[in-house]
């Protein structure tokens, strides 16, 4: 009897090496290309089927992977009507006798411009500079599918067997993923016994080792809008008489929101949080020290002192940002610009909020409890809507915290870790909200979960100046490879 094939090891350096060259020679122009695409999601662009953006970076990005010729791909487009389309794809095993899969989630629809970009650089202009891509939407999370086939195809050139692996990739993530229940749905079939999801579409604590993202907090946003008059009066005649909409709009925020300490009040916006993921803030916190507060851009007061956080100190600030509920107004409407601000008592007030909530409270719960509150018993009588974002029954998004890691994960994260970056592997929760989550967590409660991204210090996702960190991206993509072989 002829003794089995000695298979190839995998060499991390090789590896490393192998994807390097991918990313320098193919996916930085590709993700070049990409950033000058305004393909901005639904939310943020109603004529997205007339403008053809979404079409084009989906057409882009399926034609890339078709071209690697991996053995066996298969890809399809998938259009279901009246929705964002989605990338699927599935590369078989190389393994033999391996039922399990691994899945892969990234998304290609972007945030809107925003302003106060660097004169020489631009959402829709990207520009490499010092390892860093800017642009808008490379980092956040364009890179994930040409990483993800990066990683495959650098385990096969190495001989390396690896599980089945299938790709979802959407177009609406950024207004919600409301489209992807549905494709969730029409896929299952094909997606097989997933046994680990890879989401790059997370962040990093810092760009010195592999993280892991253990939790994500859900999202309500929507437009709060209090209306007086039919029309604006002039201020000297009708003020004193008419009540501000803009008052009212507070009084009405104030039943949410303590406007000293920020904390929101309702109890059920909060929950409790689980010891691990104390503990874990407690450890990064130890690592990451000041910079949990000091990497973001304050402005400074005429005595140069620059404003303060909520806290300073580097444990409660991680779970600040990960584990309690946060309002932020992101928009306004009813005001004249300055220049055009006259003696005028205006309307209406709108506001565009955005409550980030704790990983484990229900979005949609919260999205109905908040329009109650808002609405109710108007002060003055005034017209107060708030209009979630969303389809009905799914106004909020809810969040997600991560299933106990496997010994088998655990073990292959910190030698990833250990081989690409020269550090262990890191655990941090993101403030952040991935609706994919908690959906596949529902659907396959048996996978494993491995959440990270390109997401540092500074790169300032959905504001000016993002970029990606392209030699983190190199690392990360060598580490999401490693573990997919270490799969047992």
């Amino acid at each position: 009897m002829n003794a089995p094939e000695k298979l190839p090891p995998l060499d991390p350096s090789t590896l490393q090496s192998s994807i390097d060259l991918a990313w320098d020679r193919q996916i930085v122009p590709e993700l070049t290309e990409y950033i000058a695409i305004p393909a901005k999601s639904p939310m943020f662009d109603a004529q997205w089927r007339e403008h053809g953006f979404i079409d084009t970076v989906v057409r882009r990005a399926a034609t890339w992977v078709e071209d690697q010729k991996i053995a066996g791909l298969k890809l399809e487009v998938v259009r279901l009507e009246g929705r964002t389309p989605v990338i699927f794809f599935e590369i078989p095993a190389t393994r033999p006798g391996s039922s399990e899969t691994v899945l892969m989630y990234g998304h290609l629809d972007k945030q809107p411009e925003f302003s106060g970009w660097r004169a020489d650089l631009g959402p829709w202009t990207p520009k490499y500079e010092d390892g860093k891509l800017y642009g808008r939407g490379g980092a956040d999370d364009g890179y994930a599918i040409y990483a993800s086939i990066a990683a495959v195809r650098a385990l096969d050139e190495q001989g390396v067997q690896r599980p089945r692996v299938v790709g979802l990739i959407e177009t609406c993530e950024e207004s919600g993923s409301g489209d992807l229940p549905a494709y969730i749905d029409a896929l299952k079939p094909r997606l097989g016994e997933v046994a680990l999801v890879v989401c790059l579409d997370s962040g990093a604590g810092s760009y010195d080792q592999l993280w892991l993202t253990t939790s994500l907090r859900g999202m309500v946003s929507g437009v709060l809008k209090v209306e007086v008059l039919e029309e604006g009066v002039h201020s000297g005649d009708a003020s004193g008489l008419v009540p501000s909409s803009f008052r009212i709009l507070r009084q009405v925020l104030d039943r949410l929101e303590d406007s000293k300490t920020g904390r929101l009040l309702p109890a059920s916006l909060h929950c409790e949080i689980p010891a691990e993921r104390i503990e874990q803030a407690r450890e990064t916190a130890r690592v990451l020290g000041n910079e949990v507060w000091k990497r973001f851009p304050w402005a400074c007061g005429a005595d140069g002192a620059f404003t303060l956080p909520t806290t300073t100190d580097p444990a409660q600030a991680l779970l600040n940002r990960t584990w309690r509920p946060t309002l932020s107004v992101t928009g306004a409407e009813g005001f004249p610009t300055l220049q055009n601000a006259g003696n005028v008592l205006r309307p209406y007030t709108a506001f565009k909020l955005s409550l980030r909530l704790p990983p484990l409270v229900d979005g949609n719960a919260a999205a109905v409890e908040l329009k109650q509150l808002l609405e109710l018993e108007a002060p003055y009588n005034a017209r107060v809507t708030f209009h979630p974002d969303g389809r009905a029954g799914a106004w909020g998004a809810t969040g997600w915290n991560a299933p106990t890691l496997s010994p088998w994960l655990e073990s292959a994260l910190q030698g990833a870790s250990q081989a690409h970056f020269g550090a262990p592997c890191g655990y941090i929760g993101q403030g952040g909200t991935i609706p994919l989550m908690s959906l596949l967590q529902k659907g396959f409660p048996k996978a494993q979960m491995m959440v990270c991204g390109v997401l540092g210090p500074k790169s300032n996702a959905h504001g000016p100046n993002e970029f990606l960190h392209v030699p983190y991206g190199k690392r990360l993509t060598a580490s999401v490879a490693q573990v997919i072989a270490s799969m047992p």
